[in-house]
């Protein structure tokens, strides 16, 4: 077995009764994708106020650390790298700005029945349904490359231990 470097980042879902706010990534890590708003948690932050200065940085939207409810929990691992990514997934209607183009994402609204998970990561057609039920969840997955998954293991929980 692999020893990894846990490493911690966020992510953040806005959702509206009927659309998902997503943002197309421009460069970095998951370029050319979907995905929701986030990253690394910087030394002296929590994981709530690294994704509510994410969420700002990458699409302008502003919150409170408070506002931030923790939906998931999500670990990725990947055969070309010693880095497990535990990943924090939290969600938020309380908001004020509107989304905004940055250097880093392009944010777009997407009906819920339009989804485009060909053009995401491959794991997020597995537990974005769950976040859309409005259910909790956490689960790993091995990937190589970043197209295929190699294993998987993906649950809906009431709630989280820590």
């Amino acid at each position: 077995m692999k020893n990894y470097i846990r490493k911690l980042f966020t992510l953040v879902l806005i959702r509206d009764k009927t659309r998902v706010l997503l943002g197309y990534k421009k460069r970095g890590f998951g370029q050319g994708r979907w995905n929701g708003f986030g990253g690394k948690v910087e030394a002296g932050e929590t994981a709530q106020e690294a994704a509510a200065r994410e969420l700002g940085e990458e699409c302008r939207l502003m919150t409170a650390p408070e506002n931030l409810t923790k939906v998931g929990e999500l670990e990725f691992t990947f055969e070309e790298s010693d880095t497990l990514m535990d990943v924090k997934i939290f969600t938020t209607n309380t908001y004020t700005g509107i989304p905004t183009e940055t250097d880093e994402m392009r944010p777009e609204w997407f009906p819920l029945e339009k989804i485009p998970y060909s053009h995401m990561w491959p794991d997020d057609e597995l537990w974005y349904p769950i976040f859309l039920r409005g259910n909790k969840f956490k689960g790993a997955f091995h990937f190589k490359g970043h197209d295929i998954i190699l294993s998987q293991s993906l649950s809906e929980v009431e709630a989280f231990t820590n």
